[in-house]
């Protein structure tokens, strides 16, 4: 893959909560970035492992930063895993361990769901903010004395916050293999059904497509196994000691998203790393 010039990304796939802000707090540079994205006559769609929200209440949060955004600009995990279940499972009835929001994205998809666990016959994990011990007692219960389908929206181990980092959906789903020996088919990062939906929902190629994110098991592999080209940020979760142990190595590496912005307006050549 040809990376020596920016002017061929047509696509701009980011990672949001340690990439363009984290938590809270807007990082000083995302304004611009996305404006010049726009000028250059590019896109950007927003792309995020995090279930816990839907759609309507991302679009919310970048209103509070005053960032105009509509549906058409996400792409979620929520999404990806209600695309691949009714297209592999649509007479499945699960049991949703997730957010209100991550239940609703599933009924607007016509997701068959109930919590009812002897009703169940699957089980979709996703990140749930509002989790609490009667629902890891139901999936234990359902994963311990039947085999049904079982799936996860993302593997991340941790979401970064303002003070470090909260457990993920990929660290619940480790204690849940202590208790039943099973792990979940992950949908989101690193798999690269997020990334071909969005260059399909664009129109564009691998090579006209790059994904940017803090992490490296997640973002930068699916860019990698979507053969796009894989920018990992330094602004979030990833440490000058993981980079270099990490197996799989990004395209190219920035300390922030923020220095897109003079490469994009001047074009200038990409140094991959």
């Amino acid at each position: 893959m040809d990376t020596s010039r920016l002017n061929d990304i047509k696509l701009f796939l980011f990672d949001m909560d340690g990439t363009l802000w984290l938590g809270s707090r807007l990082y000083p540079f995302t304004k611009e970035l996305l404006r010049t994205i726009r000028e250059a006559g590019k896109r950007y769609l927003f792309i995020t492992n995090n279930s816990s929200r839907s759609t309507a209440d991302y679009v919310k949060k970048l209103a509070s930063f005053g960032i105009e955004a509509t549906g058409e600009d996400f792409m979620t995990s929520a999404e990806a895993t209600a695309y691949y279940l009714t297209k592999e499972l649509p007479e499945v009835r699960f049991y949703v361990c997730g957010t209100a929001s991550l239940k609703a994205e599933f009924s607007r998809q016509g997701i068959k769901m109930t919590d009812n666990v002897e009703d169940s016959e699957g089980v979709v994990l996703g990140f749930d903010t509002e989790l609490d011990f009667k629902k890891l007692h139901d999936v234990s219960r359902i994963l311990c004395t039947r085999d049904v389908p079982y799936y996860a929206t993302n593997p991340d181990l941790v979401c970064p916050t303002e003070f470090g980092s909260v457990p993920d959906c990929g660290s619940v789903s480790g204690m849940l293999r202590n208790v039943s020996g099973k792990m979940p088919i992950f949908i989101g990062k690193p798999s690269p059904l997020m990334i071909e939906l969005a260059m399909e929902k664009c129109g564009v190629s691998p090579l006209e497509t790059a994904v940017i994110g803090d992490r490296i098991y997640t973002d930068v592999k699916s860019g990698l196994n979507a053969g796009a080209l894989a920018v990992l940020v330094m602004s979030g979760e990833t440490t000058e000691e993981i980079l270099r142990e990490s197996p799989d190595k990004p395209d190219l590496v920035l300390e922030d998203a923020g220095l897109l912005i003079d490469r994009i307006k001047s074009d200038i050549p990409l140094e991959v790393e």
